[in-house]
């Protein structure tokens, strides 16, 4: 998998406040890069500041906010990535398999795999 990886992408962090916590990353020195609804009850903010992307996920259903929800690493082949995540027997969770969501200008497609700990981590190729 590595020859598909191209570097961290983002850190994604549960917000109680989404207001209040992109407000806190600006105040960092964080510029707001994409702003949208994942749906009725989800706000997402990315904010970047000299190539290190935030995620701020608000969630009506989110316990444990104020915590990571996962890391994200850039890929170029979502494709082989998964194809090699299966072969590898990794647990592939959020549906078992390549996401899509239309973040960005031409959106985005996923996997989001669970490390032994329980860790999550999103392998993303922006499209």
């Amino acid at each position: 998998m590595e020859q598909y990886i191209t570097g961290l992408q983002h850190v994604g962090i549960k917000a109680e406040d989404i207001e209040a916590s992109t407000a806190f990353y600006e105040d960092l020195g964080f510029k707001v890069a994409h702003r949208t609804n994942l749906d009725e009850e989800t706000r997402v903010v990315y904010l970047e500041q000299k190539g290190l992307i935030v995620e701020l996920i608000e969630t009506k259903e989110a316990p444990g906010t104020g915590v990571v929800d996962h890391i994200t690493i850039d890929v170029t082949d979502i494709e082989a990535v998964f194809a090699e995540a299966q072969e590898k027997g990794y647990t592939i969770v959020e549906g078992g398999g390549i996401n899509f969501l239309p973040f960005w200008e031409r959106g985005i497609k996923f996997i989001m795999l669970e490390g032994p700990s329980g860790e999550r981590v999103e392998l993303n190729q922006m499209l």
